[in-house]
């Protein structure tokens, strides 16, 4: 049997420097080169939103392919089970599901082609009847594709009224603190992004560590960050117990009885 452990970590709090780590993430420009496959995974997943919004217009449903166009980004999605849960519950935006493993994407059934992107309409027949029209997958590095939508973001193309970060990695132990994304230098990215940023995990700590982080951006004076950095949101971290599970570890760690997290913060 496949049983949920706890995650165990050196750390009894949250990390002991997340909040000079923080405030040196967001007065700093973060200038790592974007990867090429995730450069054109990015730009199947921008032709789907287009023709998404096109179609729509065209059938006079929903939001007009006026920009701009309101896009809900669900990153990590693994096998694409909270994809569909997201895309049945926004049915008149496109939903894009970011992982950056083809095996976890392919255990749903979808056979990636070099172009590493896959829209619903191109699956089997099963699987088209099965899920939502609204969903597209791509293989793409988060962080890099994080920057490309920022763009997008900023410009005034897309609206991003709902992003979901559902059991990322906790990496738990102290020594590698600096992988989680609340601190690592995507992290004003990160917030910068949607109206609406959900986090869920059963690590405690994490989402603590995330909520404080989040404050410390919401603290800092304008003048000290790098432009558009500086975020105005409100934040809430509770502990919560989901009716339904919308992900596979969501559902093994409700079975496991791990009291589960999230954070939610609003823009």
């Amino acid at each position: 049997m496949n049983i949920a452990r706890e995650v165990l970590s050196n750390q009894d709090g949250p990390f002991k420097d997340l909040e000079k780590l923080v405030r040196r993430y967001a007065t700093t420009e973060y200038k790592r080169p974007i990867a090429d496959h995730t450069r054109n995974a990015f730009a199947d997943a921008e032709q789907f939103i287009e023709d998404f919004y096109i179609k729509r217009f065209a059938q006079s449903e929903g939001p007009s392919c006026a920009t701009p166009q309101s896009v809900i980004l669900d990153s990590g999605c693994g096998t694409g089970e909270s994809t569909q849960h997201l895309a049945r519950r926004f049915p008149d935006y496109p939903v894009i599901g970011i992982d950056k493993s083809a095996l976890r994407l392919d255990k749903a059934g979808r056979a990636f082609d070099t172009g590493q992107s896959r829209s619903t309409e191109a699956r089997n027949d099963d699987a088209q009847q099965n899920e939502p029209k609204n969903i597209f997958y791509v293989r793409a590095e988060l962080i890099d594709f994080w920057r490309l939508a920022l763009d997008k973001v900023t410009s005034g193309q897309w609206v991003i009224p709902y992003h979901a970060l559902y059991y990322p990695n906790p990496w738990p132990k102290q020594s590698e603190a600096g992988r989680r994304f609340h601190l690592h230098p995507i992290f004003p990215t990160l917030l910068q992004l949607a109206q609406e940023t959900e986090l869920r995990t059963n690590w405690e700590i994490y989402a603590r560590e995330f909520e404080l982080a989040a404050g410390v951006l919401q603290k800092m004076p304008v003048s000290d960050c790098f432009p558009s950095s500086r975020v105005a949101m409100t934040i809430c971290c509770e502990a919560f117990e989901p009716e339904q599970p919308i992900t596979a570890f969501e559902r093994k760690y409700k079975n496991a009885r791990q009291q589960l997290w999230r954070v939610m913060v609003h823009r």
